[in-house]
């Protein structure tokens, strides 16, 4: 996803609604293998819809993917160095509000070696000393908010009630 136009030629060779669907649907939280030589094409068919996602969301975003291209999107992607270089000064700052984290437990960023170690046996509370709750949901991917929208948001309306 690093160089510049490799994704976009690559998504452009798929139906966008068939690339949406596998994004939104995919329940593997391990990081994706994509062989170079075959691309995005080669992961397998969407399954069918979940209960939370329907074909007018899917096509709602893949029109929106049509007229602006996936560009903007990866590019966040791309400037994680720079983000890093520009967030370099708060090192090791502390984050002191009240916070209650929400996760998925399929959310592929909840898989990435050590991440599960640091929230939930201390590192995370280190930099978060306010930290009052963590809720990993069952079964939610990366979506939570599409995915569990009336849970996640009873979540967060009770974490705002406290205060």
């Amino acid at each position: 996803l690093q160089n510049p136009g490799e994704a976009e030629e690559d998504f452009a060779q798929i139906d966008t609604a068939k690339l949406i669907k596998r994004f939104l649907t995919s329940r593997n939280p391990r990081p994706p293998c994509i062989p170079k030589e075959v691309g995005f094409r080669g992961l397998p068919d969407p399954p069918s819809l979940p209960s939370w996602l329907s074909e007018e969301d899917i096509n709602y975003f893949a029109s929106k993917f049509n007229q602006k291209g996936f560009t903007g999107g990866l590019n966040y992607y791309r400037a994680l160095d720079l983000n890093w270089e520009l967030m370099a000064p708060w090192t090791g700052v502390q984050i002191k509000v009240p916070v209650k984290f929400i996760v998925g437990d399929l959310d592929i960023t909840y898989h990435i070696p050590g991440v599960q170690d640091y929230i939930h046996k201390g590192g995370f509370k280190k930099e978060v000393p306010f930290l009052q709750e963590v809720v990993v949901m069952e079964g939610v991917g990366h979506f939570i908010n599409q995915e569990k929208a009336e849970e996640t948001s009873a979540h967060i309306y009770d974490f705002i009630k406290k205060f």
